[in-house]
């Protein structure tokens, strides 16, 4: 296990991709070892892709693209601006609230995060925004995307962890909500002090929110469609996938009549390449998965920090430190694959809802993509935006209070992220 780690943390330490990084260091282990034959890690590869639930990552990957390309996104920024633009800092506002409609139809902070730096970050910086508050906003603000279902992080969690996928989509309803929440007050504030100007001068009246609604209606109906389906026992995660893809294709043929065939290629192909590295960080973290539960590496680990502490509020603060620091230098669904084995018993054992865990984990291991050094949907955001990291650091302090605020609120008060779920499966 030394060797493994030793050599998964340098090869990324040498900038090697992930994917790679993974699967050197987990077959390292199977050629040093005497007791395993190589051809385990082999059958481990292939083994981790031989799942249904799993199917509903490439499904809703392509759905996300098919989406981006219906239209769809444009009359949610025309929704988000309605409803939002005449607040104090209203542009700011929009960001955040196009985070939170986008996270029902992306499913993926970074994607989000890329597309409203392109669209949206210029606009706010010709209007007096600074160019740090806004990256940190449009970065920080995707973070709402992590429980938002379909949260593809939600849904590796609940393959890897034997979890339910409905009730992790149910469970990331409220702090999502939340979160829009706390980031709106947090941009609300700051806005006020610096005189940072609203797009519109007077408060929407309901007839032009109802006709923005109305004009957003198939993507804002395709969350509460999903869950509706998943509650209803119409479809399995898996098979809602499949429906994703197919409810995109209706919009953009026959609703919006916006999907070309070039438009329809260009998805397929983004789709293709998307699910292709993620599908292999999953087959190669199969045979680290394997050594790790091998060496009883959780048995280890939970042994170790029970003798810490046995209280659940202390030792779910503790694994949040934890992963909010592997999140600064490790991609969220490595995170997840890798430590979902390894903490989910340990926080079973202390009698803490795996469905509570799962909301809490995913929000942290997504919210180092927001963090440096090596935050993916920070560089992407600042790079786009031509801002400097220091610039973005300084700016986004208030944001990450915000964020790590609430956190210690949901590990308190696990009713917040359970009411739903409980409720309705």
């Amino acid at each position: 296990m030394t060797l493994l780690a030793a050599l998964f943390f340098g090869l990324m330490m040498l900038g090697a991709p992930i994917a790679f990084a993974i699967g050197i260091s987990g077959f390292s282990f199977f050629v040093m070892s005497d007791m395993i034959p190589m051809a385990i890690g082999v059958q481990q590869v292939a083994s981790a892709s031989q799942s249904f639930p799993l199917l509903a990552v490439p499904f809703f990957v392509l759905a996300g693209h098919m989406m981006n390309k219906t239209g769809i996104t444009s009359r949610l920024i025309r929704c988000s601006e309605v409803l939002v633009s005449w607040m104090a800092g209203g542009m700011a506002q929009v960001c955040i609230v196009l985070s939170t409609l986008m996270g029902g139809v992306s499913g993926s902070a970074v994607a989000d995060a890329a597309m409203e730096a392109r669209i949206l970050g210029p606009d706010l910086i010709r209007n007096g925004y600074s160019r740090g508050f806004t990256c940190a906003t449009i970065a920080v603000g995707s973070l709402i995307t992590a429980t938002i279902p379909p949260s593809l992080g939600l849904i590796l969690y609940g393959f890897v962890g034997n979890v339910s996928i409905g009730r992790l989509f149910l469970a990331g309803v409220v702090p999502g909500l939340l979160m829009m929440a706390f980031l709106m007050a947090t941009v609300w504030f700051i806005s006020k002090r610096r005189g940072y100007r609203s797009a519109a001068t007077e408060r929407p009246t309901w007839g032009a929110v109802g006709r923005a609604m109305w004009d957003a209606k198939w993507a804002l109906l395709f969350p509460v469609a999903l869950l509706v389906a998943i509650r209803g026992g119409f479809f399995t995660p898996s098979e809602v996938g499949a429906f994703a893809v197919v409810y995109a294709v209706f919009v953009g043929v026959l609703a919006h009549r916006e999907l070309t065939w070039s438009g329809a290629m260009e998805a397929l192909l983004h789709g293709l390449l998307d699910n292709g590295l993620i599908m292999l960080i999953i087959m190669f973290s199969g045979m680290v998965g394997y050594a790790i539960i091998f060496e009883q590496g959780p048995q280890t680990i939970a042994a170790a920090m029970l003798r810490l502490t046995s209280d659940p509020v202390l030792m779910l603060l503790l694994i949040t430190v934890f992963l909010l620091i592997a999140g600064c230098f490790v991609e969220a669904t490595v995170l997840v694959l890798l430590l979902t084995p390894i903490f989910l018993p340990i926080v079973r054992q202390l009698g803490v809802d795996e469905v509570h865990f799962g909301i809490v984990m995913m929000t942290m291991v997504t919210f180092g993509g927001m963090t440096p050094p090596v935050g993916v949907a920070m560089f992407a955001v600042c790079s786009l935006l031509d801002c400097p990291i220091e610039e973005y650091f300084v700016e986004s302090l208030p944001l990450v209070a915000a964020v790590l605020a609430l956190v210690g609120i949901l590990i308190a008060f696990p009713q917040i992220s359970l009411f739903l779920p409980n409720a309705l499966m």
